[in-house]
């Protein structure tokens, strides 16, 4: 049974990410919990008059909330017939990152699918991005982000998996994408943007650990012009191949990628990627 996090604020985005993970975990028995996050920012008005409306505001909200849950749960039962799929709707006060992180670890979570809007300079800066923010707090669960852009299929080819070899990855870290592609016998691409007769030992040392760890599943290692930057030279790989369906990226926090190229790359990645990307974390 796996048991997968569908955060929803109602939106055209964010049931394009439903759909994806009903999709892709077709043949799968799974639980899915169904997040909507609220909040009620108090009136800064000490007083009972103050206390009152807030505490209204909130019953409104609650409400509100519910009742949008039950839309959802009614459109997901019409779209999906499936018999190994339950679903659980959870209104939960808080902000979303907190929300979905306690019901991850509550309800011991095998992966979030949440939808991602495509944003570029001025407006990332300043409307900031709730996928980024759950991908770089929760870093204690694999996260698939949609673009909201991306038509849904119902499989998947290859994945790329990006990597500097800056960590010798433990199988554990790449289970969440082993049963992804074992799922569809998808192929993973081992890719890497640079020179790899330039990799000092301990990156050798990474790289053929990989290829150890993914000995049972399908799997090459790709080498990429670096050209611009890592983020272009991976837009570039899923561009021009309509095989990949999927892009993968272990997040090592400020590791190999940023101080390499002064870029964030799995913000960049967050933000412009044209299919699903999935998040991995390093367990330290």
């Amino acid at each position: 049974m796996r048991r997968i996090v569908l955060p929803t604020d109602f939106s055209k985005n964010a049931w394009n990410a439903i759909s994806y993970a009903l999709t892709i975990f077709k043949d799968v028995e799974c639980e899915f919990f169904i997040v909507n996050a609220y909040q009620v920012g108090s009136s800064g008005l000490a007083t009972k008059m103050g206390r009152a409306n807030d505490t209204r505001l909130f019953r409104l909200m609650k409400e509100q909330s519910e009742r949008d849950l039950g839309r959802t749960l009614e459109q997901i039962q019409e779209f999906d017939k499936n018999p190994k799929h339950s679903f659980k709707p959870l209104p939960v006060v808080d902000n979303l990152v907190n929300a979905i992180g306690k019901t991850v670890y509550n309800k011991e979570i095998d992966y979030v699918v949440m939808g991602t809007k495509g944003a570029s300079g001025l407006k990332e800066v300043f409307m900031g991005s709730n996928t980024y923010k759950v991908i770089n707090e929760i870093d204690f669960c694999p996260i698939i982000a949609v673009p909201d852009e991306y038509q849904v299929r119902d499989s998947i080819n290859a994945i790329v998996l990006a990597t500097g070899y800056e960590h010798e990855v433990e199988t554990y870290e790449l289970n969440p994408l082993l049963k992804l592609a074992a799922l569809f016998d998808a192929e993973i691409w081992v890719t890497y943007a640079g020179n790899t007769d330039e990799l000092t030992p301990e990156q050798m040392a990474s790289k053929k650990a990989m290829g150890k760890k993914l000995k049972g599943a399908k799997h090459k290692f790709i080498e990429v012009p670096k050209e611009t930057s890592i983020h272009g030279a991976i837009q570039k790989i899923v561009e021009e191949s309509k095989e990949v369906d999927m892009v993968a990226m272990i997040n090592y926090g400020h590791g190999f990628f940023e101080k390499l190229t002064h870029e964030a790359i799995i913000k960049k990645i967050s933000f412009n990627t044209q299919v699903p990307f999935l998040v991995l974390h390093m367990f330290e």
